[in-house]
């Protein structure tokens, strides 16, 4: 059976079998038997299956370990192998417990990703059959130069340490910016990209990628295929925008991220340190609807899922069930509790962000201030080797060892040391029988992204019948007991709230922790076990891995009725997504529409429509204004500009225009040209509510550096468009809230749009106005078979809706041609859009030529 892959566009388009590479790579899309691949390109009747879900897992590591085959050794019958190989799962790996969580029977599961061993290259082609025929694995072969460029230098010098919170302030902390590693990351990325295009259905499976390594890989697939539905998870922190937009690179990742269709995290404030970077360095908001955070992108909602991984409590269960286990948990019993001895547990890796020399210090602190400790505690500190390399590392290492050395000297005894190092790899059942003889827990790593070692520990303290008999419990002792002392800093601690929180870097606090945890009376221990113990086993890795790919799905409900085409160069490229009938104005169609037609109605928005924003100068150009002049030389026109300006503000800027159509205020004003007086829209409003409202935009003006406040004759507008955007944002929520308090009895309305609160009196619209004018057409007896209207904002939406619904009224001619357009790709009433301010102006530049040609001067 072939792969329903699409890596080969001219061979599909032919009717041939695509071609994958050096070969034809094939990987079902059924498994009928554990082992037994069935090919369903044969029409059997004996057989009713039906084709899987699928899910395309991307991660730096593949879930397998890789041993070298010596001469005349066989392969277990738990391993695969190759001519040179033998290969088996890693049972350790947090991907292939995500695929058991999921379950074999609810969705078929490839992964794809690099092997920890560096396979030459002539047995590259033999290992890649076997990998994928026995494990459905597709290796990602890198050559060892790339991968340490890749790997040792970028992720691990530059992005991990920023995303840990530590800036390359010198050559020692942390490595400085080098392109040439960034080339590196981006290449692999491609890589893997091509791996996967090797086995995707684009139109079916599920892409999900994990962790930073990949994080440039969503923007390769989505360019590839628009529709791809693709999820992205970051198991690293995500720091706050204050460090992370000293990252050279930091748009390329952020635009490379929201390439994906859902993006998770472990934390809330990881996440809102995302949104935080989006805003800030990209302009984009979230909004929260039913629950779901989301950020509109091109078209596209990007989803945001926060969510904590799990454990897998069977695989846990399993090795407190082994034999091996529960002779090491006598010997532990033996060592330590025959003797009096308390077990205080700290597992890390030795990296500089776990923090295991704050910890020796704080037990250094603990025996000082309570001499009474002193020959009863014990800290045991696992070790784990450092995944990566570098100066620090050794530096961390050697002053780990030298704090021990000194602490045992000071405070051990013949027979005691207090602090027990073990350097040495651990099997998981040994480092799981220290969980269950450990009276406390101590992760206090001073950033980390998740650390499931508290999750493990906790289960590990549950055990089972076996082994409460080694621990002399009482036969169906339901009143386990578990302590933890945790970090603020790491990714599990907001889910654990029976623990102990401390600062690391407060040593003195971490060593009241400690005392505290040995002190607290046994019901309480009882009650926070209890407590931790039902949220970890309802949360693991299987609830975890259902709920995002749940989200996944539902972030991917939308492909099928978007038209979506790519747009951007390079890492900039992005996918916009619109409605069918949402669709970009043509130059041609409108200029032809307005040839044919000989009475129209133009209605044109001013600020961020016909002026760029961000302009400091808001007054109309020359040019502006000659275009509008043109236009209204035309008898058959009526020209209107729609402004939430003032009367006197619009006078002056327009005072060139005698036969231009004024509305101010949102449509609370209207003048008809030049030569007549203003006149109100609707009835005379009572101000009065101003003196309410005024004192509290003063109030949040004064607090809010950057926003300011505009009086006009209806209406009251806050802007903040200089302030911070996140804390402007805070304080126009809170204000629109204050707000519509304080005027509840008031005829008001208090609105926030793009930057701005705004009061002004009820049923005051934009909207009113294009009724007026259509009106005012009508009358005349001259309806209008041309209507344009333009706009950017949320108050021009009720412009759009009028005269979107108007072609089922009297009001405009049979089979008049309707533009609502607004400016930029994004959700809205009107059928066009048009890219920018500089795109109308040539719009409009275009309409005043064709006038210029049928209405000489």
């Amino acid at each position: 059976m072939v792969s329903r892959s699409y890596s080969n566009l001219l061979e599909l388009a032919s009717g041939d079998s695509p071609t994958f590479g050096r070969m034809n790579r094939q990987i079902p899309r059924i498994m009928a038997v554990a082992g037994i691949m069935s090919n369903i390109d044969n029409d059997s009747k004996e057989t009713d299956l039906s084709p899987k879900d699928r899910i395309i897992i991307v991660a730096n590591e593949l879930p397998i370990r890789a041993q070298r085959r010596l001469e005349g050794s066989g392969s277990s019958t738990s391993t695969c192998c190759s001519k040179g190989w033998n290969f088996s799962w890693d049972e350790n790996s947090l991907l292939l417990q995500l695929k058991d969580g999921l379950g074999d029977e609810a969705i078929e599961v490839i992964y794809v990703g690099c092997l920890k061993e560096e396979i030459p290259l002539n047995e590259q082609e033999e290992v890649y059959q076997v990998l994928l025929e026995s494990f459905k694995c597709v290796p990602t072969f890198l050559p060892l130069d790339l991968y340490t460029r890749y790997y040792h230098g970028f992720c691990k010098q530059q992005l991990w340490p920023l995303f840990h919170y530590m800036l390359p302030l010198s050559p020692d902390l942390g490595g400085r910016f080098d392109r040439a590693l960034w080339q590196a990351y981006v290449s692999v990325n491609k890589i893997f990209a091509d791996r996967i295009m090797e086995v995707i259905n684009p139109e079916d499976d599920f892409v999900w990628i994990h962790d930073y390594h990949l994080m440039v890989l969503p923007t390769f697939l989505r360019k590839r295929f628009n529709r791809v539905k693709l999820g992205f998870f970051l198991h690293s922190p995500f720091p706050s925008s204050e460090i992370y937009k000293t990252l050279p690179i930091r748009e390329e990742l952020l635009r490379a991220l929201l390439n994906s269709d859902l993006i998770g995290f472990h934390t809330f404030d990881y996440a809102r340190h995302f949104l935080s970077c989006c805003s800030r360095m990209l302009g984009l908001t979230y909004e929260s609807k039913r629950g779901y955070i989301g950020l509109e992108y091109y078209g596209r909602t990007v989803s945001i899922k926060i969510l904590p991984v799990g454990i897998h409590m069977g695989q846990l269960q399993s090795v407190l069930s082994l034999p091996e286990t529960e002779r090491k948990v006598g010997e532990l019993i033996e060592r330590y509790g025959r003797k009096g001895r308390t077990m205080l547990l700290g597992v890390d890796d030795m990296d500089i962000f776990k923090g295991i020399t704050l910890k020796l210090l704080a037990m250094e602190q603990l025996l000082m201030q309570h001499p009474e400790w002193q020959g009863k505690v014990v800290l045991v500190q696992i070790a784990n080797p450092a995944r990566g390399k570098g100066k620090d590392v050794k530096e961390m290492q050697a002053e780990t060892y030298s704090t021990v050395k000194r602490i045992n000297e000071t405070f051990g005894r013949p027979g005691y040391d207090p602090i027990v190092l073990i350097d040495a790899p651990l099997k998981f059942y040994e480092r799981v029988a220290y969980y269950v003889v450990a009276e406390c827990c101590l992760v206090t790593a001073v950033r980390d992204g998740m650390n499931l070692i508290p999750y493990e520990y906790i289960v590990s303290r549950q055990g089972n019948e076996k082994l409460d008999k080694i621990l002399k419990l009482e036969p169906n002792n339901h009143n386990k007991k578990s302590m933890l002392v945790v970090s603020e800093f790491i990714g599990c601690s907001p889910s654990l709230s029976g623990a102990i929180r401390v600062n690391p870097w407060n040593v003195d606090a971490v060593a009241d922790a400690m005392d505290s945890a040995l002190e607290v009376a046994e019901p309480e221990k009882q009650l926070r076990h209890e407590k931790h113990y039902k949220y970890v086993s309802t949360h693991d890795v299987g609830y975890w891995a259902r709920s995002f790919l749940q989200d996944l799905e539902r972030s991917c409900g939308e492909h099928g009725r978007r038209r979506c085409w790519g747009i951007g160069f390079g890492l900039s490229f992005r996918v916009v997504a619109l409605d069918q009938s949402f669709r970009k104005l043509s130059m041609e169609h409108i200029v032809s529409a307005y040839k044919r037609t000989k009475t129209r109605a133009i209605l044109l928005d001013y600020d961020d429509t016909l002026m760029p924003q961000g302009s400091i100068d808001k007054r109309p150009s020359s040019k502006s204004i000659d275009i509008l002049n043109t236009l209204c030389r035309d008898k058959g026109n009526l020209v209107f500009i729609v402004s939430a300006k003032s009367r006197e503000t619009l006078s002056d800027w327009f005072s060139p225009c005698e036969k231009l159509g004024i509305a101010a205020e949102h449509g609370y004003f209207l003048r008809l040209r030049k030569a007549v007086e203003w006149e109100n829209c609707v009835a005379a409003a009572d101000c009065s509510w101003k003196q309410i409202a005024e004192p509290v935009m003063e109030l949040y003006t004064e607090t809010t550096d950057g926003s300011t406040i505009e009086d006009k004759e209806t209406a009251l507008v806050w802007s903040y468009e200089d302030a911070d955007p996140d804390f402007g944002s805070c304080q126009a929520k809170e204000l629109l809230d204050h707000l519509e308090s304080v005027l509840a009895n008031e005829p008001v309305t208090v609105k926030r749009g793009q930057n701005y609160v705004e009061v002004k009196p009820q049923g005051v619209s934009k909207g009113l106005i294009a009724r007026r004018m259509l009106s005012m057409m009508q009358e005349r007896g001259t309806l209008p078979e041309f209507v344009l209207c333009i706009g950017d904002d949320r108050s021009d939406e009720d412009m759009f809706e009028v005269i979107c619904s108007s072609t089922e009224g009297p009001s405009i001619a049979p089979r008049a041609e309707i533009f609502a357009c607004t400016v930029g790709q994004k959700p809205s009433k009107a059928k066009y859009y048009l890219d920018d301010t500089t795109e109308i102006v040539r719009l409009m530049h275009g309409l005043a030529s064709v006038t210029d040609q049928i209405t000489p001067v």
